[in-house]
């Protein structure tokens, strides 16, 4: 007899049983603007604009990156859904857009329907916490190019905002400030540093942190911050938003700003996270290379006038009682000071 797909690694049967079994996960971040279900060849999401003049897309795309490893390390699967949905919400979040929908993509070696069924559950949950719908997705069956336990994930977001109210940073002066949101880890960025930091010390992830173990610490999944945007927009001008990922402060929060500001931060050290301080500990790394690295504990970055700090940080703390002013803005060449107390 000659060969099969299935000789070849690659089972069909097992893909049909995972869209059978992620049907009802998926049908629940759906709501009447979601016009097909899955199956088909592409989603359908017909979003209400009847009150903005000049409606505007806007899309981000990501990954999880190494975190993944941990994942596949603990046989944890269920979290990283989450960080997946995170990195590309926040991401337009930043320009106030509103999340419509959201498209994954999982790439593994050998289809176990469980497995997928976990991811996708994540994927859903950070679908429901986005207030998006997950629309649609692909799951790839490539043995050869991946480990049999192995598996990658991408993800793709819309989100929608009227185009005079777009968010970008060219109203921002001396004398606004800024306002940090509270992450809840290392989120989704630095871990090739976390993994090394990790094996130089010889610490396993099953190995006691605080009330957990390292591995659970470390696989927290990225906090989103659609909650915290939409309920700030509704009452103050919000300037500037950088979301806070791979390269920190330092380079995420000059995306956000004019050629002539920078911001001028000030962080208690005691506020800082464990998790950080012990991969520095870990790891031996320099202080500036945290801070280069991670977020070291603030997720996201809003810039407000000084007039509406108050203000902002009510509504802010109501669902992010950590929510806090962090910096100045000033005229300054020097993109980003860190003061560290």
């Amino acid at each position: 007899m000659g060969l099969t797909y299935k000789d070849s690694g690659v089972d069909k049967e097992k893909g049909y049983e995972e869209v059978q079994i992620i049907k009802e996960i998926v049908k629940k971040t759906h709501g009447k603007e979601v016009l097909t279900g899955i199956g088909g060849f592409a989603g359908l999401f017909q979003p209400d604009i009847s009150d903005m003049k000049e409606p505007v897309l806007v899309s981000g795309t990501d990954g999880v990156g190494t975190k993944l490893k941990l994942a596949m390390e603990l046989d944890k699967h269920d979290t990283v859904g989450i960080d997946l949905v995170a990195m590309c919400v926040n991401d337009i979040l930043c320009q106030g857009a509103k999340p419509l929908f959201f498209l994954d993509y999982i790439a593994t070696g050998k289809l176990e329907p469980e497995k997928m069924k976990d991811l996708v559950t994540g994927v859903a949950d950070g679908c429901s916490q986005s207030s998006c719908a997950l629309i649609g997705g692909e799951t790839a069956e490539m043995p050869g190019l991946y480990g049999e336990n192995d598996y990658d994930l991408a993800g793709f977001a819309v989100g929608i905002i009227d185009r005079e109210k777009i968010i970008n940073g060219s109203t921002i002066e001396e004398g606004d400030v800024a306002i940090s949101l509270s992450s809840s880890g290392v989120h989704s960025n630095g871990f090739s540093l976390v993994r090394a930091a990790l094996q130089r010390a010889n610490v396993k992830l099953s190995d006691q942190f605080e009330n957990t173990t390292v591995g659970e610490r470390l696989l927290v999944p990225t906090k989103i911050y659609a909650r915290e945007i939409s309920a700030l927009q509704k009452e103050v001008n919000i300037k500037g938003i950088a979301h806070i990922t791979g390269g920190g402060l330092y380079e995420n929060v000059p995306r956000m700003l004019p050629d002539d500001i920078g911001i001028e931060f000030d962080i208690e050290e005691e506020n800082i996270d464990q998790i950080f301080k012990s991969i520095q500990q870990w790891g031996d790394v320099d202080t500036d290379e945290m801070f280069s690295t991670f977020n070291m504990g603030t997720g996201m970055v809003i810039v407000v006038a000084q007039e509406d700090l108050e203000k902002s940080l009510q509504i802010l703390q109501e669902i992010d009682p950590k929510a806090k002013k962090c910096g100045v803005c000033k005229k300054s060449d020097e993109k980003v000071k860190i003061n560290l107390k």
